[in-house]
């Protein structure tokens, strides 16, 4: 194999967690990213020197891309529905609105080697299947790619299941119950008849953090800590609604053996109580703080710190490693709020470099047939 080096385009790049776990391989350079979230854009130029301010719907980027030399398009979109009234225009008429409209639109005209697509969980089952069906109909049937784990019937129709897509961070190497969706094409005009593909990787066979408490910060400030008066209100909305099964409520995660976060979510800090920390302090408990100056509970619970989440995803201590030195922090001028917000919109980088390794050793066996 050689070592040749592919170009990456980095849609809906937020903090740039795709396009980190790419590089992270030796193989991959990435050249144009697209954000529009401002703050993510400060947090994108912190890390890697170079800003992504482009809008992807925008004609001045699909100029920009058109004349832009890549291989691989790497795009983290957001999952919306689509109508299904149109028939006539293809992918142009059912998804257009949208911004996987904008990713179809993109590789029709750029017909880059391979994608890699990100979407949460739910995107296989969103809309009673239609919009996971309008993808894949489109990637395959009006793009020309193959995508991995997908195959047809002998009258054409497509067959593939969820196995094929979705994949959990907690088999590579974080402790943390994500599932996200991944969507990997390769462009037809470079597969050779009868080639095989290999599954996208269920494991990296790599332990990053054994458990939760390998990613605990030893001793944080008060400020992390409930105040006493929430921590109640947040157990009696539990025992109000534990009879629902709707998933109301607060769960202490560092507990047992081996333990897990719960997903880290989008929400800019809203949902934190999803993975609460019992971890006392004694010598805060009492303390006065916040806007109603209510006593910090003196239970030890607190939430997780930003520090801890970018640990979950892979971010610190891990992605941005180099001679024993971690590279990652925020800029100074991105909230808390902010932090917090971009950790949970952003990827496992364990599991984005896992699969950027299987697309590059697809590339090279391609390449034989060339």
């Amino acid at each position: 194999m050689s070592n040749k080096i592919y170009k990456t385009v980095d849609l809906f790049s937020g903090i740039g967690g795709i396009r980190r776990g790419f590089e992270m391989t030796g193989f991959y350079q990435n050249v144009l990213s697209a954000e529009i979230d401002k703050f993510a854009c400060l947090t994108y130029e912190h890390l890697f020197k170079d800003n992504p301010c482009n809008d992807v719907s925008s004609n001045e980027f699909k100029y920009k891309i058109n004349y832009t030399k890549y291989d691989i398009l790497l795009a983290g979109f957001p999952c919306q529905s689509f109508s299904i009234a149109g028939e006539k225009l293809g992918f142009a008429d059912k998804t257009r609105g949208t911004l996987f409209f904008e990713i179809a639109e993109i590789l029709s005209n750029s017909k880059p080697k391979a994608f890699l697509l990100e979407n949460v969980e739910g995107l296989f089952t969103h809309d009673k299947g239609n919009t996971f069906q309008i993808i894949i109909n489109t990637l395959v049937k009006e793009l020309n790619y193959h995508v991995i784990g997908v195959s047809k019937d002998i009258f054409g129709n497509l067959i593939y299941n969820a196995d094929s897509f979705l994949r959990k961070t907690s088999d590579f190497g974080l402790p943390q119950k994500r599932v996200r969706t991944y969507i990997v094409g390769f462009n037809q005009d470079i597969i050779p008849n009868n080639f095989n593909f290999s599954k996208l990787p269920m494991t990296n066979n790599k332990t990053i953090f054994k458990n939760l408490y390998d990613l605990l910060e030893e001793d944080v400030l008060p400020k992390y800590y409930l105040s006493e008066q929430y921590f109640d209100t947040l157990i009696k909305h539990q025992e109000r609604h534990s009879n629902k099964g709707n998933g109301f409520g607060f769960k202490v995660v560092n507990q047992g053996k081996e333990p897990l976060a719960n997903t880290i979510l989008a929400t800019g800090g809203s949902g934190k109580e999803r993975n609460l920390i019992v971890q006392h302090k004694p010598e805060i408990y009492g303390l006065l703080f916040g806007d109603k100056r209510s006593p910090i509970n003196n239970k030890g619970i607190r939430v997780m710190t930003p520090i801890e989440w970018a640990r979950l995803q892979g971010f610190k201590d891990y992605a941005f490693l180099q001679d024993n030195k971690d590279y990652f922090s925020f800029p100074k001028t991105v909230s808390e709020t902010q932090q917090y917000k971009q950790l949970g919109n952003s990827v496992s980088i364990p599991v984005i470099e896992a699969i950027a390794k299987n697309i590059y050793t697809t590339l090279q066996e391609l390449e034989k047939y060339e």
